[in-house]
């Protein structure tokens, strides 16, 4: 997993590490050295060669979507990446996805459409809603929590890659890993699509609501723990490593 866990430890890294405060003269620990601000400015982060760094990077995303004729759709994977123990993490991934049944039958949509390709292109923070109907509900929340030499959370926690998948007439709902991306959709032919995504350089929710009387809401919860390189010497050096991966990689934005 080391090589495919690279894009997400620069994602992780960048959420966490804190800014550089001040410029500084000489040297810094042994072997590492302060980098001038013309070079800070072409990666996506300021980093400190001391202080806290990531032990725990976990993601928690949860998708729901109830449709005007009684149809639920209900998707969650949990993420996590521990970085306690060396230099390459411990990836886990547990999903879960559920759809029941409709009481009525689905809406006609005849005539109405939906592009939101453009969001694949986009980079950093996205977050859209894209409807085409009456008396919708539709909301995306992403909360981050971070806590400073916290207890890194224990067990397997699930597989480290794989998906989960269920289908019901024209609904679907899906969540997968694949060592690159995390996402996680609700969709239903000609009525629309509710996700969320974590890849390398981008975390993203959308709704696209083509129908009248829907109600969809994503909620993504971004969990870091940080602890001192004094008691992990490992995170030290990881920091190191990543400054150089992240070189090129754009930063993190909003919308």
């Amino acid at each position: 997993m080391k090589m495919h866990a690279c894009g997400l430890l620069a994602l992780a890294l960048g959420f966490a590490l804190p800014a550089l405060a001040e410029e500084g003269r000489g040297t810094t620990g042994k072997g590492l050295h302060e980098i001038p601000d013309p070079e800070l400015n072409l990666m996506r982060g300021r980093y400190t060669v001391g202080g806290n760094e990531v032990a725990w990077f976990g993601v928690t995303m949860i998708s729901t979507w109830q449709t005007a004729g009684g149809q639920s759709l209900q998707g969650a994977l949990t993420l996590g990446m521990d970085f306690s123990k060396g230099r390459t993490p411990k990836v886990s991934f547990t999903p879960s996805v559920n759809i029941t049944a409709a009481n009525a039958p689905l809406p006609a949509s005849a005539g109405r459409s939906i592009d939101g390709s453009g969001l694949a292109n986009v980079g950093g923070l996205v977050q859209s809603v894209q409807v085409a109907g009456d008396g919708n509900r539709a909301s995306n929340a992403i909360h981050l929590n971070v806590r400073n030499d916290g207890v890194v959370p224990g067990g397997d926690g699930g597989a480290a890659s794989g998906a989960s998948t269920v289908r019901s007439g024209d609904a679907s709902a899906v969540a997968s890993f694949d060592g690159n991306a995390a996402t996680l959709r609700l969709s239903i032919d000609g009525q629309g699509a509710v996700q969320q995504w974590l890849r390398n350089g981008g975390v993203g929710q959308s709704i696209q609501l083509m129908a009248d009387g829907q109600q969809a809401a994503n909620r993504l919860q971004i969990d870091l723990v940080r602890q001192s390189v004094a008691g992990n010497l490992p995170l030290a050096q990881n920091v190191a490593q990543a400054i150089t991966l992240n070189r090129g990689v754009g930063g993190i934005g909003g919308q």
